[in-house]
């Protein structure tokens, strides 16, 4: 006997519809086999798939689970996937909102993090996402391999800031480029990429230039993760995070609202804000619910 079980996709840090990370959000499925959910994450394709639980911790209200199409299962808050998910939830009238700030709690893994959806007169606003505080990791000092893995010559890793792997809940390899046009034409080898990530610690690699085109952001960025089968991610929150708080620590930006522009290459223009305060960090951005549907399994 089959069942039916709901499914939304929610583009996240959007400046429009079928911009920004699309999301596919299934709600519910506590009692689906792990198995089962890695495939469901397999049939949709997306870089993830989110899946809103009942939490199992008092001190949360919901639990969310997210899979790559590898089945690999992801953690941390402030990427796309967490907070396409609330605002799914938001957006479903699943939850109790006032105007202004309503903070909730939500479970990932066996941590609890705390974020706050944005409501005025009814409308929702964003939603922010603290993170957790960023460390600092290795420094990736052969620049030749890495410039030989992404496709470009070394002269096109800029010295800004140290290549290094910072960490607000992931812990991704942070790589300065020379230009716009140089992030643009990265072509990754996955395998040398892949294997110089783990030489480092790294989950991801958020390669960046200082140049954006969007008004008002500090960063153009891209995001490759090989280790767990993403090709390439349009707006990834939790390499935006360790980003901002690495150019604050490097004075190449101010303490406050640091905004990176991602995804314009792959023609997925994404905004994700970012907060850094003294060692807080929080991810802010809007979602768009543009479909839904159902499975029956």
């Amino acid at each position: 006997m089959s069942r039916t079980i709901p499914f939304h996709f929610v583009d996240v840090f959007a400046v429009a519809p079928l911009t920004g990370n699309s999301l596919a959000v299934v709600d519910g499925g506590g009692e689906l086999a792990l198995e089962l959910m890695q495939n469901i994450a397999r049939e949709f394709n997306q870089s993830e798939t989110t899946f809103v639980l009942p939490a199992t911790r008092a001190d949360a209200d919901w639990k969310l689970r997210s899979f790559t199409p590898k089945g690999v299962e992801v953690f941390g808050a402030g990427g796309h996937n967490t907070l396409g998910a609330w605002w799914w939830l938001a957006a479903a009238g699943r939850l109790e909102l006032a105007d202004g700030p309503t903070w909730f709690h939500q479970q990932i893994g066996d941590l609890v993090y705390s974020l706050a959806i944005w409501q005025s007169q009814g409308k929702l606003e964003k939603i922010i996402m603290r993170q957790e505080a960023p460390v600092a990791g290795r420094q990736l000092s052969n620049l030749g391999a890495l410039a030989t893995a992404l496709g470009l010559n070394a002269e096109e890793i800029a010295d800004a800031v140290p290549c290094q792997v910072v960490s607000t809940g992931a812990a991704h390899l942070l790589v300065p480029i020379r230009d716009r046009e140089a992030v643009d034409r990265i072509s990754p080898d996955a395998k040398q990429l892949f294997d110089l990530l783990k030489e480092v610690g790294g989950e991801g690699c958020y390669v960046f230039s200082l140049d954006p085109l969007q008004p008002g952001t500090t960063a153009y960025a891209r995001f490759f993760n090989p280790t767990v089968g993403i090709s390439e991610d349009p707006a990834t929150g939790t390499a935006a995070g360790p980003l901002a708080s690495h150019l604050v620590a490097h004075s190449l930006a101010q303490p406050g609202v640091i905004k990176v522009e991602q995804g314009t290459t792959l023609g997925r223009t994404s905004i994700i804000e970012v907060v850094v305060d003294a060692g807080s960090v929080s991810v802010s951005g809007r979602g768009i619910v543009v479909a839904s549907g159902a499975f029956s399994i």
